[in-house]
């Protein structure tokens, strides 16, 4: 349920810092451009904040342009999505004004003054399709296609277990709102470049298979020689949990001081709670975390926290 703070504080104030987590996806950056696009229907003015750029794959979002990565002047009250806690979003804690924030993960932090956070929901962006239609605007071809987006990216494209009744009512009103189901797929999903499609491809050389778990990796070396960028493994981790056989795959990508791990799992197998275990977080189904360790050693840490959870 919208809190009723929510709106009230929306109805008082006239303007809105709206921010998202580090290395952005679709639900993140449609709920964003979605919800900015309707408080400034209203009237509003708002400034969106993301630390990292744009990727890319999301440069057809409508608004994606208005992102900065500096912070805005001011003490506007700050609506932060997709992410439950100020560091996810390269925020400090302590400059921070009045909060709020609306997230669907599981692994809550307790960080907000206004706190609107629903694991049930199966994308940031459904919450805020409720929001903008409790203020009651109309929702523009630009706002749907910012929502279908979001709300595709979460479910894949309607193809995970979250996908509900619901969720493909909210979805053909959006696409009889404007957005374009065709369009939205092809830019994600059949708009890669020759670099990225060759990335994959070494990415899933590396495929190691320990029981029901799929481990691969990508080192830095491997963007070097495929002229890629770390944006360009979206969706990657995806790929292994298409063998029948595993439940949970595992894609480390080098970063500073060691990797970060993406982890999927199809059914009821739980990869929020062991993300968790490495001060990590996430969904049931999608989850990742950091850690500082050679191959090797980080491997066999997450091999042994899965058999832990078992």
């Amino acid at each position: 349920m919208i809190p009723g703070e929510l709106i009230a504080l929306i109805g008082k104030e006239k303007t809105f810092f709206i921010a998202t987590h580090i290395n952005p996806d679709g639900d993140a950056l449609g709920s964003s451009l979605a919800l900015s696009l309707a408080l400034e229907s209203l009237g509003k003015e708002t400034a969106l904040y993301g630390r990292d750029h744009i990727p890319e794959l999301y440069h057809f979002l409508p608004g994606h342009e208005r992102f900065s990565n500096v912070l805005p002047p001011g003490r506007s009250p700050l609506i932060i999505l997709d992410c439950n806690e100020p560091e996810r979003a390269g925020l400090s804690d302590g400059s921070l004004p009045y909060s709020v924030v609306i997230d669907h993960h599981e692994t809550v932090r307790d960080f907000g003054d206004i706190r609107w956070i629903d694991p049930a929901a199966p994308a940031t962006g459904m919450m805020v399709y409720s929001l903008i239609k409790s203020l009651g605007v109309r929702i523009t071809a630009d706002m749907a296609t910012n929502l279908y987006t979001a709300i595709a990216v979460d479910t894949g494209t309607f193809r995970y277990s979250n996908t509900d009744s619901e969720v493909l009512r909210v979805s053909a009103e959006l696409v009889d709102s404007g957005a374009d189901p065709g369009v939205i797929s092809v830019a994600l999903y059949e708009s890669w470049s020759d670099g990225r499609f060759r990335l994959l491809l070494r990415v899933l050389d590396t495929l190691e298979v320990v029981g029901d778990i799929g481990i691969s990796f990508v080192t830095r070396a491997m963007f070097a020689e495929t002229g890629t960028t770390p944006e360009d493994t979206e969706h990657f981790s995806n790929f292994p949990r298409m063998m029948k056989r595993l439940t949970i795959s595992a894609f480390f990508r080098e970063v500073d001081g060691g990797w970060k791990v993406s982890l999927r799992s199809r059914g009821e197998v739980d990869v929020a709670r062991i993300a968790e275990m490495f001060r990590g977080g996430g969904h049931r189904n999608a989850a990742g975390y950091k850690v500082a360790a050679d191959m090797k050693t980080a491997k066999e840490m997450l091999i042994k926290a899965v058999m832990s959870r078992r």
